[in-house]
């Protein structure tokens, strides 16, 4: 068991329990996955993007991402069905929980002007939306090695059943959010 999983024990079941009055230690949410999605824009030496794309979500997540197709044709984006479009990455266990601390402990507090995360990107039913504008902030990349600057999506997956009790549980992991 990793640090966070011991602090979920230990520390953050109890105070749930105390806050929502759970019957059942299985009640208590707890984090089930985490996506890491990265777009994109270009549309010239889509491929070359594409596998530096791939390459820095690897480096980030110790996973090897799949590629993400468009479902349909747009004209307007010169887009056609089948295209590659991004690339993916859904962690679990031990790798989700080694992202999940570096994301919190390392990554998030070397954001430029950071005062914390949105308090307001829950969608209704207990999963919590980041987005960040750069991929620098991970130890992992190495600024000389990136051909362009790319944002990335992550979804944290709770299974809480509200907001209030996703947002609570992640504040007790140590998620800055905004005050």
């Amino acid at each position: 068991m990793n640090r966070l999983q011991v602090m979920y024990q230990n520390e953050i079941m109890p105070a749930m329990i105390k806050k929502f009055g759970y019957k059942n230690n299985l009640a208590v949410p707890k984090i089930d996955k985490i996506i890491l999605n990265i777009g994109m824009g270009e549309n010239k030496d889509m491929s070359k993007a594409l596998d530096s794309a791939s390459n820095d979500i690897a480096a980030i997540t110790g996973q090897k991402p799949v590629i993400t197709k468009a479902k349909k044709s747009i004209a307007a984006f010169k887009l056609r069905t089948g295209m590659p479009i991004g690339c993916k990455v859904t962690l679990r266990g031990e790798k989700m929980w080694g992202f999940f601390d570096r994301l919190i402990n390392i990554a998030l507090p070397r954001v430029r002007d950071f005062h914390g995360v949105n308090p307001n990107s829950f969608d209704g039913r207990g999963n919590y939306s980041l987005g960040l504008k750069e991929q620098l902030i991970f130890p992992e990349i190495q600024y000389d090695k990136i051909d362009k600057i790319r944002g990335m999506n992550i979804v944290i997956v709770t299974t809480a059943r509200n907001d209030e009790q996703a947002k609570e549980l992640l504040a007790l992991y140590g998620m800055p959010f905004k005050k």
